[in-house]
């Protein structure tokens, strides 16, 4: 029999927990502006407490979703009634930081700007960042394996994890809090749970690899004549800085043109006609000489007919401004009703992937507003699609028709946002039947009575 919030508190007096009103008004994902249905939000203080929380409704049967900064947007954090909602909001602490061997360990609902900032001021960085630093928990990052800006140096979120503390589904603690780089005692368990979505258990704190903070960052912003010249220009930045590139993002004109045309706040930087627009970054150990190389390597691109025109950030102020046209995706709200994607594709199979998409869009909605965007770099694109109808069956035929071709091309459904409830119906398009099978054994062994964001992913 499941709990009620009235047992919980009973049996929890130290918990802090929402219920009621106070429950509802809370959010439950990035653009979800509907009560929260949840039958409330316990809010633990320590592991100790969330493991004990935990057990306690596995011996009940008692559904918990897991919540983070609730920036994901595939519905991983949706509840249903019947539902407890974890949050990990009140575990914000940044317990070590260790110069020596360059890590910090963090509770999980710490936030991601909160950490930049605190090992920034000891000349290092966590070279993890995304639009949503401000919101974004390291949990929640930890648990969807988040990606954005600098993965095309630094890898995915996973690449950054050392050592994890997790609370399983009958509330048995793991802690697997390594510290060291190189660590090959048996197999690596904190790999389970970094992309599980919260599914087989809770991220509670984190050892996180930290990175010497470059003393210098030069931003480019350039204009670029075809898509050819995009691939070329990513490899001739990248060779030419010795790989000190940590940042490619990719605007395709439809997507420059609306965060530079009113309402949009945002001026342009460079004229509005040209396909490709590039936000490319380069760090280095002064800027007199990061920001030689960059103009060198600019003049050699300029000479080689890969850039039509561009410019170098000379100051943070012109950097914060650039990257506000890139971060400001609330422009796509103009195109709703919409459908979002987010997808990888091969670089060299883009252009028949996005024409193919593109031509069957238009033949079944030819009203239909789309925009591009994203971290072409490590192959991960943004796909917003205002088919010119509310009607939910057509937004669901929006999405057969962007995902469909992407096995043809080694495409995935989800490049950094996760599954989810939005895309576990398209999951089978990404992953063979066998690896499905496996996902759910380990769903099963690790959560047996399924009371971990049910639902999430696939179906048991």
């Amino acid at each position: 029999m499941s709990l009620t919030t009235e047992t919980i508190a009973q049996d929890f007096p130290k918990l802090s927990l929402l219920t009621g009103e106070d429950s509802a008004a809370r959010q439950l994902s990035f653009g979800v502006n509907e009560p929260c249905p949840a039958m409330g939000i316990a809010r633990p203080r320590s592991t100790e407490e969330l493991a004990a929380l935990v057990k306690r409704c596995n011996d009940e049967g008692q559904p918990l979703i897991v919540g983070g900064g609730l920036t994901n947007m595939v519905g991983a954090t949706l509840a249903k009634p019947e539902d407890l909602i974890i949050s990990t909001e009140l575990m914000t602490g940044i317990e070590e930081i260790n110069t020596d061997d360059r890590v910090v360990v963090v509770e999980a609902g710490a936030k991601l700007q909160d950490v930049h900032d605190a090992v920034a001021e000891h000349g290092l960085a966590l070279e993890a960042d995304l639009g949503a630093r401000g919101t974004a928990t390291i949990g929640g990052m930890i648990s969807t394996n988040a990606g954005g800006n600098r993965v095309v140096r630094y890898g995915m979120m996973r690449e950054q994890v050392l050592g994890l503390e997790v609370v399983l589904a009958d509330g048995t603690v793991l802690s697997s809090m390594n510290r060291v780089l190189k660590n090959n005692a048996g197999y690596d368990l904190k790999q389970l749970f970094i992309g599980s979505e919260g599914t087989l258990g809770i991220v509670t704190r984190a050892v996180l690899r930290l990175r010497e903070l470059p003393a210098h960052v030069s931003t480019l912003f350039l204009a670029l004549p075809s898509y050819e010249a995009v691939c070329s220009l990513l490899r001739h930045l990248d060779h030419g800085s010795a790989g000190t590139m940590s940042t490619f993002e990719v605007m395709w004109n439809s997507y420059y043109r609306l965060v530079t045309t009113p309402p949009a706040e945002g001026k342009p930087p460079l004229a509005q006609d040209y396909p490709f627009y590039v936000l490319a970054e380069i760090g280095g150990a002064d800027k007199d000489t990061t920001e030689a190389l960059a103009l060198r390597l600019v003049e050699t691109a300029t000479e080689k007919e890969l850039i039509a025109d561009g410019l170098l950030a000379k100051n943070e102020a012109e950097r914060e401004k650039l990257w506000a046209l890139r971060d400001d995706i609330g422009q796509v709200l103009q195109l709703y009703p919409m459908a979002a994607f987010d997808i990888s594709v091969p670089l060299s199979k883009m252009p028949q992937y996005l024409e193919d998409m593109e031509a069957a869009l238009r033949a079944e909605y030819p009203d239909n507003r789309s925009v591009i965007f994203g971290h072409l770099g490590d192959s991960n694109i943004h796909v917003i699609v205002g088919p010119g109808t509310d009607k939910d069956e057509d937004l669901h035929r929006v999405e057969e028709l962007v995902y469909a071709p992407l096995p043809e091309v080694a495409g995935t459904v989800s490049a950094e946002h996760g599954v989810g409830l939005y895309k576990k119906n398209f999951l089978h398009l990404s992953r063979t039947p066998e690896e499905i099978e496996i996902m759910k054994r380990l769903k099963r062994q690790f959560d047996p009575k399924n009371i971990l964001n049910r639902g999430k992913i696939f179906e048991l």
